[in-house]
């Protein structure tokens, strides 16, 4: 019987997840591909640490004992980062083997690259589980779905926010309390920065993009927003305006011109999206002819990334002959993407202010002039820091002038420090 014989880079949580998967279910990927599949080999810094996995697979701790391995037809790619993770993949591609990568990062900041050598080479390149873990989105964008013409994707597609964003929403818990219990209980890294600053969504949003869109997209132009700066107060009145906060990637495709950010969006309590809760991922694509699709599911930790990495293994043994991102590299356009000063949104407005008559004109005289329209208030009794929260939302506006607005109004004496604002969603029916 034929055999596809793989090499491991990385024997982390994800890595060993992935040696399980070959040791436990061998029988069953044997009966769904007619051919076997073997892991031949694993390399990793630490090869000596029990993982509590059986497995026959040579371990080594060097990675280009893999890499020039004839032996071997695919490599997976588990390091992880930005190097050594490229320079192994590149060797992989140019010597001629296909590549199974979960390293969002990588493929957000090179995939041009990536993408490219393995076209020129002949092999393929798959990365199911980089975005939403377990969730077979990718693969429904490129296969699946592939008939229909994008206009919009929405996704959240980090567990750690979203947990933090779901206790603060539930509990009435402040920010620095929720994100410590998120450490304790494994949910965040010791440093969340990548998190909780937005950086793994975006990360994942360039590749939706690239797959819905069919453009290359340089990872600086993704306006990205972390939660920090959310309270339990701001998600108070979003409920009692009938919304929900939550960390939203957001890709647009309006007239050949591409809208790509990650930041808090307050979107209706009746939206699917608004449901994802806790550690779990959701995505939202809307095609012209499929209408809007939802798929929710655990988007992190090492049985459905495993799983994710090895249905691409199963792909290569199936010999599947879709291009990785739904379009061959060589086709891929570079469509313009819209400043974040142009982005027409409704905004959520949250300022401290003075207990004196007249602050309410003065804010509203502000926004006028700047030319933005008030759709509804609320000016709440309690006091924060000796301050009055007020809060109003929008109708439709410019960035560019709420941000000119905001910068004046944050100059005025009965105003206390930086007023917080909140992008609305409301076009993900």
């Amino acid at each position: 019987m034929e055999t596809l014989k793989a090499g491991l880079l990385g024997f982390g949580t994800i890595g060993t997840g992935v040696a399980k998967v070959f040791h436990t279910n061998a029988d069953l990927m044997r009966q769904r591909l007619g051919m076997a599949l073997e892991l031949v080999a694993i390399a990793d810094l630490d090869v000596t640490t029990d993982r509590g996995v059986a497995t026959t697979a040579r371990l080594t701790t060097d990675a280009q004992s893999i890499l020039n391995d004839p032996q071997i037809d695919v490599v997976i790619e588990l390091i992880g980062g930005y190097e050594p993770a490229r320079t192994f993949v590149l060797t992989a591609l140019n010597n001629g083997k296909h590549v199974v990568t979960a390293n969002k990062a990588l493929l957000a900041l090179y995939g041009e690259e990536l993408f490219k050598a393995a076209e020129e080479n002949g092999v393929r390149l798959l990365f199911e589980a980089a975005v939403a873990g377990g969730i077979p989105v990718l693969s429904a964008i490129r296969e699946n779905l592939g008939a229909n013409r994008f206009s919009g994707v929405f996704g959240i597609l980090n567990g750690t926010c979203n947990y933090i964003l779901t206790r603060m929403t539930e509990e009435n818990e402040d920010f620095a309390l929720v994100l410590q219990d998120a450490q304790r209980l494994g949910y965040a890294e010791a440093d969340p920065t990548f998190d909780i600053e937005g950086i793994d969504t975006a990360h994942k949003l360039a590749i939706l993009i690239s797959m819905c869109f069919g453009t290359w997209i340089d990872f600086n132009r993704i306006y990205t927003e972390g939660i920090t700066r959310i309270s339990a107060l701001d998600i108070q009145f979003a409920r009692q305006f009938g919304y929900q906060i939550k960390l939203l990637a957001i890709g647009k495709c309006e007239d050949g011109v591409i809208e790509a950010r990650v930041h808090p969006t307050m979107i209706p309590q009746h939206y699917p999206l608004a449901d994802v809760r806790g550690v779990f991922n959701g995505v939202r694509l809307m095609g012209d002819f499929v209408g809007p699709v939802m798929l929710i599911g655990r988007g992190a930790g090492m049985e459905a990334t495993a799983s994710a990495v090895m249905g691409d293994v199963m792909s290569l043994a199936r010999q599947g002959r879709a291009a990785a991102l739904g379009y061959p590299p060589l086709s891929m356009a570079r469509l313009p993407v819209r400043p974040m000063d142009e982005v027409v949104s409704q905004y959520y407005l949250r300022f401290l202010v003075k207990d004196v008559p007249g602050v309410l004109a003065q804010i509203s005289g502000v926004l006028g002039d700047c030319g933005i329209s008030i759709s509804s208030m609320i000016q709440s009794e309690r006091k924060v820091g000796g301050f009055v929260p007020i809060v109003m939302v929008t109708h439709d506006a410019c960035e560019r002038n709420i941000r000119q607005a905001l910068e004046r109004i944050d100059a005025l004496p009965v105003v206390e420090g930086q007023s917080l604002l909140i992008r609305m969603e409301n076009s993900l029916t």
